[in-house]
């Protein structure tokens, strides 16, 4: 089944879950980004804010890249619905900026290390000043007060101190972190989930609030039954790799060219799955007779098992068991699992048009609603794609007041050609190099109109060509608080103030 190409829009549809809510982003990385984007492909209007110059530091995590562009796949991943504004956040500028906005915004959502923002004054209180009806969520790695509350918050160490990487690995090996970030996944829905309620709650009184989530509380509130078991009978957890501790089978089993997992929950189940490996003898021995017993004798009936399913490859094995009532499935690589026949069935890879890319791919939405409105409408943005459109359209600023953001020049590529130089009558050599190539399009008969810049004004004029100067790079021009202007490429080259010397960009 072919992919569906959704092209970029800003209009929201009419039956979105969250439609008419804004929401202010000041996120970066995982966490943050992923509890935003569910709220995007809800419908929400989520204006993130980056830092002039660089942006969300997820931007710069490459390789990989898409294509031969400086797009990361990894900010992709999490920042599709959402509009780019680039603000110094540490400029009175900057922060009233933020205010403004956050009086006409529904939520606002954060994941710098607690006390960050209210040494800026852009804190819950300071917030709560000039906006009463805004509910701040914060999310940290371990929360606002504690011991390690003013700890930078990873998902790997929240991970480690909240006991599943102890938990996770071979029975005999090494303690392993999760394959992805999987404890800011979780924190990112839980903190999505707490402003739904809050929405609600504030629809019955008018009031916003503070919601604080953290990586570490999200990691123990995931042991769940492990948890449970040392809480309640002091057992204390160790690692089984694929296997599970109270139910036999329930692991991956090594193939003729992979591994595949079995799962079998109830004896039916185990007598259903001795049929199909023609081990019915299995089911007549005590020492198997119920779960209680096979785990007992966990090792003896592992190692049967295992040998009888080295004899086929994991195809026919999957042929095999298809129409089983015991749950089971190959061990996929990335490969596989997006070419999987039901995963392609169902859609859920989309593709979107992208101003520098041409296209991205992304996972859609997992959660599909009856009356529909969880959709994608726009592919991430560019850094600071939407800050005239914000500006001028929802603080409705002139060009005198927004000292504390970039000036954005998106430069979109043109596609390639092979067509040689020709000359003409009306041919301009400007540079007075000949017949040979020059970076000023006007040496071409080519047509006049190229609309390649999202601004109306360019420094890469000429007085034939009036601008059409052919750039591979994207220039940015930032406007600092102090009236100096800032120039930077994609090249790598340090921004060079108007003063000669190199510009200093905020810190977080």
């Amino acid at each position: 089944m072919k992919e569906r190409i959704l092209h970029t829009s800003s209009t929201y549809l009419t039956n979105s879950p969250l439609e008419g809510i804004r929401v202010l982003d000041l996120t970066r990385i995982v966490a943050g980004p992923y509890c935003t984007m569910v709220l995007g492909d809800l419908g929400a209007e989520i204006i993130k804010v980056e830092k002039p110059g660089t942006g969300d530091e997820s931007r710069l995590w490459g390789p990989p890249f898409i294509g031969d562009t400086k797009e990361s796949c990894y900010f992709v991943t999490f920042n599709r619905n959402k509009k780019s504004i680039c603000v110094n956040i540490q400029s009175n500028e900057g922060r009233d900026i933020l205010y403004n906005l956050a009086k006409s915004s529904d939520v606002l959502v954060e994941n710098y290390v607690p006390g960050k923002l209210d040494s800026l004054q852009l804190g819950y209180d300071d917030f709560k000043k000039v906006a009463p009806h805004l509910i701040y969520c914060s999310i940290t790695g371990f929360g606002p007060e504690g011991p390690y509350s003013r700890r930078p918050g990873y998902d790997v160490i929240a991970a480690s101190i909240g006991g599943l990487v102890h938990i996770t690995g071979p029975r005999d090996g090494e303690p392993c972190k999760v394959g992805v970030a999987l404890i800011d996944i979780a924190t990112g829905l839980y903190a999505h989930g707490a402003i739904m309620a809050a929405l609600i709650k504030r629809a019955k009184t008018g009031e916003g609030q503070k919601i604080d989530c953290d990586l570490l509380s999200t990691q123990l509130s995931t042991l769940i039954n492990i948890g449970s078991n040392y809480l309640n009978a002091g057992k204390e957890a160790t690692r089984w790799g694929t296997a599970h501790e109270s139910i036999v089978p329930y692991q991956a089993f090594p193939t003729k060219d992979g591994y595949y997992t079995i799962g079998t929950g109830s004896d039916k189940q185990f007598v259903e799955l001795c049929a199909k490996l023609k081990l019915n003898s299995l089911t007549e021995n005590p020492k198997f007779v119920n779960n209680k017993n096979r785990v007992q004798n966990r090792v003896e009936l592992i190692d049967i098992i295992s040998n009888a399913m080295k004899n086929k490859t994991n195809e026919e094995w999957n042929s095999i068991f298809s129409n089983c009532s015991f749950p089971n499935g190959p061990v996929n690589n990335l490969k596989n699992a997006f070419n999987d026949p039901h995963v392609q069935h169902i859609n859920l890879v989309k593709t979107l048009d992208h101003p520098l890319t041409g296209t991205v791919k992304v996972v859609g939405p997992p959660v599909r609603y009856s009356a529909g409105g969880n959709e994608i409408r726009s592919a991430p943005p560019v850094l600071g794609q939407h800050t005239d459109d914000v500006l001028k359209n929802i603080l409705k600023y002139n060009n005198e007041q927004d000292h504390a953001v970039p000036r954005v020049t998106v430069k979109l590529k043109k596609p390639k050609t092979d067509r040689k130089v020709q000359w003409s009558t009306e041919t301009v050599d400007n540079e007075h190099l000949g017949k040979k190539k020059s970076k000023c399009c006007c040496i071409y008969n080519k047509p006049r109109k190229f609309d390649e810049s999202s601004s109306d004004s360019s420094d890469d004029e000429c007085e034939h060509c009036q601008g059409h100067v052919e750039k591979k790079s994207t220039v940015q021009t930032v406007a600092s608080p102090g009236g100096s202007t800032v120039t930077e490429t994609t090249e790598g080259d340090p921004p060079i103030s108007n003063s000669g010397e190199p510009a200093q960009h905020s810190q977080e």
